[in-house]
This record gives C-alpha cells, structure tokens and sequence, in this order.
C-alpha cells in the first residue's frame, strides 16, 4: 500500500473587531451621460467584434431602442482617440444638468478630419467651461 500525502489548509479571516476598509477619495457627482455612451460604445464595438451580437439590429433589439439611436451612440467611435479618452475621463457632473451633451458632441463626429474635430471639441469644452462659471455665480448669489 502507497501512503497518502495529507494537506492541511488554513484560511485566515479578518477579525470581527477591525473596520473594514473604507475608501478615502468619494467622488461627488455622476458620471456625465456622454461619457457613458463612450464607454458603451466601446462595449457594443467589442461585441460585435467576438461576434457576440451579429449586427447594430442585435444591438436594438437587446437594448430596446431602434437602430437609429445605436448608429449614433456607436458614431461616437468616429472620434479622435484623445477625444474619446477625454470624454470618458470629464470631471463628475455636480448639477442636475450635464454641460456637455452627445448631441453637440454630433458636430464633431459629422468631422472626417481628426485636427477639425478636436477644434470643435475645444470650442464644445470651452463652452462648458463657461457654462460652469456662469452656473457657479448664479448658485453664489
């Protein structure tokens, strides 16, 4: 007869009397809306490449919305990679409204040239920017 190897395992848990872990940076606000249609248009684009989804069809369908607006959403990856890179990392949106929207963002994406669309995409910020001020001094008053 062979002799069995015994093993012993030992799992070791935090005891009951240390707090767990809290998160020492809180983010005040949202995350703006078009950030996170750039981010599901990188989703839908990697579905669709593993050919999880067949077509922006599929795509309607499973998000319950029509063909047109997943043809909008995924024009969003016609942007400049740093366009795209800026969308998804916008400060949180600490309003009720988001400064920056996807339909003025449109005016970009009708641009072929990556050096135009980043001019517009500078004159969309600029725009929020001067938004915010003017929201700030009207909650100021």
């Amino acid at each position: 007869m062979t002799e069995v190897e015994r093993r012993t395992i030992v799992f070791h848990l935090p005891s009951k009397t240390t707090p767990p872990a809290r998160r020492t940076k809180t983010r005040a606000g949202r995350l703006p809306r078009i950030a996170r249609l750039m981010a599901l248009a990188i989703r839908f684009d990697q579905l669709l490449r593993r050919g999880t989804v067949k077509d922006y069809a599929d795509l309607a369908h499973l998000g319950r919305v029509s063909r047109a607006r997943i043809t909008q959403i995924m024009n969003l990856l016609n942007l400049a990679p740093d366009i795209q890179e800026g969308l998804l990392f916008l400060e949180p949106v600490r309003s009720w409204r988001d400064a920056l929207h996807e339909r003025a963002v449109r005016e970009a994406v009708k641009e072929i040239s990556w050096a135009r669309q980043r001019k517009i995409f500078a004159g969309l910020l600029s725009r929020q920017s001067g938004v915010e001020r003017k929201r700030a001094e009207e909650s100021d008053r």
